[in-house]
């Protein structure tokens, strides 16, 4: 027989109103934490992420929302540069639809230009590119633009040459990426734009 002074001797007492109350508010705002920060890490995140344009001003990809985009980091002496024809393509075809396309100048892989006027130049001259165009900007290692350390981190993808392909959908979610020999205008990439642009 238990002694009365044992721990095990008391009787289950159920939990009073008020602290199942608690428990259930708890609960609830653990849940709503869980969302905000799916939330933050989600779209919203893209906010985070602004560019200087070889325009001038910025470039926010938080102002794309509800747009998917597909980014790009370029180089002007590249074997891959004619890839600007096709991207300016997809732009002509889909962005009435909705689609955004982002080139990122990079001199990370020693194939551009130093400077952001001949950057400008080149591709206007050259490709009458009208898509949207940051300033040379760095894409690979620990001094990588925030956007592209955060695709390391979160998504294992660091460009591993000119003309690497990220693709974003309209909620600001990593969707793909793609390499160099992936050509813009591919099945590859044009069907997942147009699944995206169908969402």
């Amino acid at each position: 027989m238990l002694n009365s002074k044992s721990p095990f001797n008391h009787p289950y007492r159920k939990p009073s109103l008020g602290l199942s109350l608690g428990i259930f508010l708890f609960s609830i705002s653990l849940l709503a934490a869980g969302q905000v920060f799916s939330s933050i890490i989600g779209g919203i995140s893209l906010k985070k992420f602004e560019f200087e344009s070889i325009d001038g001003g910025s470039i926010n990809l938080g102002d794309f929302g509800n747009q998917p985009i597909l980014i790009t980091n370029t180089a002007s002496n590249c074997g891959f540069t004619r890839q600007y024809d096709e991207l300016q393509k997809l732009h002509e075809e889909f962005s009435s639809d909705g689609l955004v396309v982002l080139a990122i100048p990079s001199e990370d892989f020693f194939q551009e230009f130093s400077d952001n006027e001949k950057v400008k130049d080149f591709c206007e001259v050259n490709f009458s590119l009208t898509i949207p165009m940051t300033t040379i900007t760095k894409v690979k290692g620990s001094s990588a633009h925030p956007f592209y350390r955060w695709l390391a981190v979160e998504h294992n993808f660091r460009p591993a040459w000119n003309f690497n392909k990220v693709l974003i959908d309209s909620a600001g979610e990593f969707v793909d990426s793609f390499g160099a020999f992936t050509s813009p205008n591919s099945r590859k990439i044009r069907s997942k734009i147009v699944e995206l642009l169908k969402n």
